[in-house]
């Protein structure tokens, strides 16, 4: 569904995460999904999240850290 929300893909584990991933089997594209480890913590009941305020940008390629960097400049986050 639509949503002004984001996952920034910053994750928090505790040293359980390790036990859980020699639990995953590859996926069809042939690799362990983090998705596969946070639905394991969401079987647990120990997944939690928080909402960050502020604001957030890409910065994965050349463009858009260049970009980020022009935000930056331009309105420093709080």
């Amino acid at each position: 569904p639509r949503s002004d929300y984001i996952i920034t893909g910053i994750y928090f584990y505790d040293n359980a995460v390790f036990d859980i991933i020699r639990t995953l089997q590859p996926s069809a594209r042939g690799e362990l999904e983090i998705s596969d480890v946070n639905n394991a913590y969401i079987t647990k009941g120990q997944l939690a999240y928080d909402i960050l305020d502020g604001w957030w940008t890409d910065a994965g390629t050349f463009e858009s850290l260049n970009r980020a960097n022009k935000l930056v400049i331009k309105e420093p986050p709080q």
